[in-house]
């Protein structure tokens, strides 16, 4: 984990200083790298649920390639976001910013460890994005190829994407959903009868594959009725700015 002093430039930003929870004359310790409509959606959700004090930076994509821009290079070596700096702390990726912050927070929306609701709880928070976002990311890869080839070899481009796509990608993604389905029938969240940061982990491959899917089942399309209704969902949405999968 990186740990140096930040001094990121970027293309647009917003600092706000006394989020839920800093109190009027609080100083924002956290600052959220948040590129818009991306993962970091869910840091700063998290933030609202925690009720820590926090100051945003916000970084546009680039038009064309939708890419993050140079300036978070700044930030940390790989110039991604979600990034967070706590002091003298860098913490990139998601799962590993949901760890710092729900220490940080003194273990809430953590289940108690030792129960059934923790070891489901340690199994969601990995696999968002262990498991769930790499078909996502093909999906969204393979439908783009074909429009962004040359027009001679799009024909070609586009066959071979669409038999990636119909025999791999697809019918993986289908398994996945079916998985979904399964574990929330009963329970009204991923862990069990309560909200957990797993809940939040696990936000972005779902919007994303109701996005870009054949569409959600009933228990997945309750469950993010559920969680978008949350105060502090709404909030985030506030402060993050432009997210498509709201």
């Amino acid at each position: 984990m990186p740990r140096r002093p930040v001094a990121a430039r970027r293309l647009r930003a917003t600092e706000d200083a006394a989020h839920p929870g800093a109190g009027s004359d609080a100083p924002a310790m956290i600052t959220v790298h948040h590129l818009e409509n991306s993962r970091s959606q869910r840091v700063l959700w998290l933030l609202e649920e925690l009720g820590l004090p926090y100051r945003v930076q916000r970084y546009d994509r680039d038009p064309r390639t939708l890419r993050a821009p140079p300036d978070l290079l700044a930030v940390h070596p790989l110039g991604k976001s979600p990034v967070i700096a706590d002091a003298e702390t860098v913490v990139a990726e998601t799962g590993a910013i949901v760890t710092h912050l729900t220490a940080r927070a003194g273990g809430v929306l953590v289940p108690a460890p030792g129960t059934e609701a923790h070891a489901r709880y340690t199994y969601w928070l990995h696999y968002a994005e262990g498991s769930a976002m790499p078909p996502l990311l093909l999906k969204l890869i393979f439908s783009r190829l074909a429009p962004g080839s040359p027009w001679l070899l799009r024909p070609l481009v586009g066959r071979i994407a669409e038999r990636v796509l119909q025999g791999f990608v697809d019918p993986d993604l289908r398994r996945h959903a079916a998985f979904w389905e399964s574990e929330l029938a009963g329970r009204p969240y991923f862990c069990g009868p309560a909200f957990t940061a797993a809940d939040i982990m696990m936000s972005f491959p779902l919007e994303a594959f109701a996005a870009r899917g054949t569409g959600p089942g009933p228990q997945v399309e309750a469950w993010l009725a559920r969680v978008q209704a949350r105060p502090a969902y709404r909030r985030a949405l506030q402060t993050g700015g432009p997210y498509a999968y709201a």
